[in-house]
């Protein structure tokens, strides 16, 4: 039996803190534990936000805990041609559209539309606390939509969510970790409740969701351990397995690192980096006692 396969996949879009260093020593231990590989990936699709300044502090820290890893380094920008064909599997399966409107007129569409579930309350979110796309564009005539894309309207390429759930069937997967309501073994996924998610924009013909099980599926990673707030997300990775034909991983969630606000430690909300404590005389060893690791 070939070895387990484990990963870590950072975005160079900010400096790691210590939430990053907490999945990755953890990805890190497992794979030596087990005997098994241990891959780095650069998830470098978000585009002026990947800088390469932030994609060498990666490595940087990553030695400096101690961690060596296979080459080469996969590099998401060096193969936008394959989820690019991804993409055209689907179209040609009827399962993808193009939409054209700002998240801006989302937002006003949301607040007229007369489709609400139930009239008077808050239009129904995704689990992450975004609103569903009300999909108006779908009564678009395809010669309208091609028309509108030839002529460089912005646009994104949004899954039907509807119909891909029904060519896909019941799906679920193995949790050897915990969901956030502490969710265990056999998961039943709910890719539905995540409505008509992006795939692809004009500019970037790919998405973290589409991005992420296709090089897992090229990479041999049988063990996805990331955090919990990933947890449900795994619905639509798993739908996307199902309709790409790629093999599911185990997954295993783990607890996030909160700051003393009760906040998850995060690029956006500026958490201490890995850099800085190192630079306030912090030991590899005192991280790792930081973040709960033996």
């Amino acid at each position: 039996m070939p070895p387990p396969v484990f990963r870590f996949a950072p975005s160079p879009n900010g400096l790691l803190h210590l939430g990053h260093a907490y999945s990755a020593l953890l990805n890190f231990d497992l794979a030596r534990q087990s005997g098994g590989r241990f891959l780095l990936r650069i998830e470098d699709i978000d585009g002026p936000r990947s800088r390469p300044e932030y994609e060498a502090a990666i490595y940087e820290d990553l030695a400096w805990l101690g961690m060596s890893w296979e080459m080469p380094v996969r590099r998401q920008s060096e193969h936008l041609d394959l989820y690019r064909q991804a993409v055209e599997q689907l179209v040609g399966q009827r399962l993808v559209y193009p939409a054209f409107e700002s998240r801006a007129e989302i937002a006003r569409m949301i607040g007229e539309s007369p489709r609400k579930p139930v009239p008077d309350k808050p239009w129904p979110r995704d689990p992450d606390g975004a609103p569903l796309y009300p999909g108006s564009v779908t009564t678009l005539p395809p010669e309208e939509r091609e028309t509108r894309m030839r002529a460089g309207e912005p646009f994104v390429l949004r899954l039907d969510s509807g119909a891909a759930c029904r060519q896909a069937g019941a799906l679920v997967w193995e949790e050897e970790g915990l969901g956030p309501s502490g969710e265990t073994g056999r998961i039943a996924a709910r890719p539905e409740a995540w409505g008509d998610v992006v795939l692809a924009r004009k500019e970037t013909p790919t998405s973290y969701h589409l991005s992420v099980v296709i090089d897992d599926a090229l990479q041999g990673v049988t063990h996805v351990v990331r955090g919990q707030d990933l947890f449900w997300a795994t619905s639509v990775h798993r739908l996307l397995q199902q309709l790409l034909g790629l093999a599911a991983p185990v997954y295993r969630h783990h607890g996030l690192l909160r700051g003393e606000d009760g906040r998850k430690l995060s690029k956006s909300a500026q958490s201490p980096s890995l850099q800085a404590l190192r630079a306030q005389g912090i030991s590899p060893q005192k991280i790792r006692e930081m973040v709960g690791l033996p």
